[in-house]
């Protein structure tokens, strides 16, 4: 892959023609700061052994997807802004999607999916690694019905459309930067805009959802909105609670 335009935008990029998983390569890769700098990305249309949330593995057919990796150095301060981080690379991907994908509803489901009429297009996967966070995310691309991992799943070839992989790989660095730019300055999603710009596009929010929480616990609700530190509220009996980390499933629309 060229990849002209993403390599404009990024510091460093790599191909690999395979990769267990980039996020675990990019990672060792990364102990170089100086020859690994802010915004550099590694990428495969090969992974192997891709991990999603909760150790989640996560495997297609050669060819079938783009798994990209970046690394973010110039982070927040703050470490709780930190946590913004895969949201921002939602945001970022939905928008970049939905491009090319103009007579589809893109959308983030919270805290880590981007869906396409509700389906699932892409995972995301943010790791703290030495002074760094890394970024993963996996892109249905080619994928046909049958390759996909599960019914709710979807992919650019299943929705009749040839990913353009060096515009969807440039958009997406450039306003994940962008939007990670803005939240380090202003020290907080709220003043950055990204708090709104979550909201905006997470499809979470107004449906009934079940979280399954730490300690075997589920809570069933409906999904308000997000808090400011990028928490999902979830009324339950008129009791709202903020959920920080949780498998989220959306029930129905409220």
């Amino acid at each position: 892959m060229e990849l002209p335009l993403s390599r404009s935008v990024s510091s460093r990029l790599d191909v690999l023609a395979e990769a267990g998983s980039t996020n675990a390569v990019l990672r060792e890769r990364s102990v170089d700061a100086q020859a690994w700098p802010h915004l550099s990305v590694l990428l495969t249309d090969n992974q192997t052994a891709g991990r999603g949330r909760l150790d989640r593995t996560w495997t297609a057919p050669a060819g079938a997807s783009l798994a990209v990796s970046v690394l973010l150095r110039r982070l927040p301060s703050a470490v709780d802004a930190r946590g913004w981080i895969p949201l921002a690379a939602g945001v970022a991907m939905a928008d970049a999607i939905a491009e090319q994908l103009p007579e589809h509803v893109v959308a983030v489901k919270w805290p880590n999916d981007v869906l396409v009429d509700g389906r699932k297009i892409c995972g995301i996967l943010a790791e703290a690694t030495h002074d760094a966070v890394i970024v993963g995310t996996g892109v249905n691309t080619a994928m046909t019905a049958s390759d996909l991992p599960v019914p709710a799943a979807t992919s650019f070839a299943v929705l009749g459309a040839e990913v353009d992989a060096d515009r969807l790989l440039s958009a997406y660095l450039r306003e994940l930067d962008t939007l990670v730019a803005a939240l380090a300055a202003a020290g907080d999603a709220v003043s950055s805009g990204l708090h709104a710009a979550a909201g905006d596009r997470c499809a979470t929010i107004g449906l009934e959802v079940r979280v399954s929480l730490p300690g075997d616990r589920v809570l069933v609700g409906t999904a308000t909105a997000l808090d400011a530190d990028g928490r999902l509220l979830v009324r339950q009996d008129g009791i709202e609670t903020a959920v920080s980390a949780g498998d989220v499933v959306h029930v129905r629309p409220a």
